[in-house]
């Protein structure tokens, strides 16, 4: 019996990706690779790539120019991108970086075990299509093996907004969302598995419509589940938060009191310029009346500085929308451009005036953290362990609102659900003592 390859897999940017470097992972271990941790040990690296982030594609390049000293050391070694940045660069990798095996987008990677034994005898192996075969129904079944506490679930995938600043409909296409006997036979294996907590995952989640009463009759058939102890999903269009769904935040016990919520601005003027195709007053209406259905709800939320065209005014507007809702999360961007989306074509903001308005508006955001933060000292919230901490006898852990705690406890907490009375706040996470 010859002995197992080594796969070692490099994710960047989102939860979809984390979710889909497992899926890949598995789908190769049916060509006989086993996980690695360390890159010189493997026998293909894959580069699981994000479009997001600036300067995305020139990242990849100089992570694929790091690695030829290991091609260089091993030359039977593969090499392959995936991801965002593979579907829109596509042939270009293979031009730019000739080492480069094997390139595949996000749609075509169940394809992933016909490309290995194509690269095997010398060929290069390209798929960027949007194929018609669904790519869930020709993965294999999860493997039967034990599993983190938490786990993300990818239900939808693709956008049909159209934000001006957004690659994400072309590069993941289309909205599509996968029939819910399909996550619901997934989500029993994690949990099966050992899962006590699933992250339902898609680029607009909340437009899930494989569920004859949507992403809210998926939530409640999933908390029917024995052993799945928590819920959670992300990420949300404000456009796409039904009514159902906010009255599952006030009713659904297992449905976790976290929501990121992306506004981007809080200008008008910009919000239209970015297509976002909601106002700031009604994504302030929005909140209202998710807090009135779960008063206790966590806000997150991303933010755009710069976008083309904003002024101080504008930016203005978006400070007074943070201080009206108070996140308790966020992420915040300088805007950089994105080849082929609307907003790349239009006149671009200095830097120095988007890194100055970063700057103020990070700062606010940070306080509100640091306030909310506060506020948990005192309270008992619920922490579901998933691993031990840095000192001995400490265990890590989510809280209900997604905070990092860490208590003192016996190993055997781990992927339990158990009471903590928060006694200190940090800058990013809080410590506590087991209640009981």
């Amino acid at each position: 019996m010859s002995a197992p390859r080594k796969l070692f897999v490099k994710t960047y940017g989102c939860q979809m990706n984390v979710y889909d470097s497992e899926r890949m992972t598995e789908a190769l271990g049916g060509e006989g690779y086993v996980a690695t941790d360390r890159p010189e040990d493997a026998d293909m690296i894959l580069l699981n790539t994000c479009h997001i982030r600036e300067k995305a594609a020139e990242k990849v390049y100089s992570e694929l120019g790091r690695m030829r000293a290991l091609k260089d050391a091993k030359p039977d070694l593969k090499i392959g991108v995936a991801g965002c940045v593979a579907q829109a660069e596509g042939e270009e990798i293979m031009r730019r970086a000739p080492m480069v095996d094997l390139v595949v987008g996000p749609q075509s990677y169940h394809r992933l075990p016909a490309m290995d034994r194509a690269i095997q005898i010398g060929a290069k192996a390209l798929d960027t299509d949007f194929p018609e075969d669904d790519k869930f129904d020709t993965l294999q079944a999860r493997p039967k093996m034990k599993r983190a506490p938490a786990a993300f679930l990818t239900v939808q995938e693709g956008c049909d907004k159209f934000c001006a600043f957004c690659v994400v409909p072309y590069t993941r296409g289309a909205e599509v969302s996968r029939p819910a006997e399909r996550v619901m036979r997934e989500a029993r294996e994690l949990v099966d598995a050992g899962v006590a907590e699933i992250t339902l995952l898609g680029q607009n989640v909340n437009a899930y419509h494989g569920h004859g009463a949507g992403l809210a009759g998926l939530i409640w058939d999933l908390s029917a589940i024995d052993g799945l102890k928590r819920i959670r999903f992300t990420t949300s269009h404000p456009n796409d938060m039904d009514d159902a769904l906010i009255d599952a935040h006030g009713t659904c016990e297992k449905l976790m009191p976290y929501l990121h919520l992306p506004v981007q601005s809080g200008s008008d003027r910009i919000l239209k310029a970015m297509n976002r195709k909601h106002t700031a007053e009604g994504y302030l209406k929005l909140v209202d009346r998710i807090r009135a259905a779960r008063p206790d709800i966590m806000l997150s939320s991303d933010f755009i500085v710069g976008f083309p065209g904003e002024t101080e005014e504008d930016f203005e507007a978006t400070l007074d929308l943070i201080r009206k809702v108070e996140f308790g999360q966020a992420y915040s961007f300088k805007y950089s451009t994105r080849p082929g989306t609307p907003a790349a074509e239009k006149p671009q903001m200095p830097d120095d005036v988007m890194t100055e308005r970063l700057f103020r508006l990070q700062a606010l955001l940070t306080q509100q953290q640091r306030k909310i933060q506060d506020e948990m000292v005192g309270r008992t919230v619920g922490v579901l362990f998933e691993k031990p901490g840095r000192i001995a006898g400490q265990m890590i852990g989510k809280s209900d609102y997604l905070h990092a705690v860490y208590a003192e406890a016996p190993a055997n907490v781990l992927g339990q659900v158990r009471q903590v009375r928060i006694t200190t706040a940090g800058t990013n996470s809080l410590g506590g003592e087991l209640v009981g």
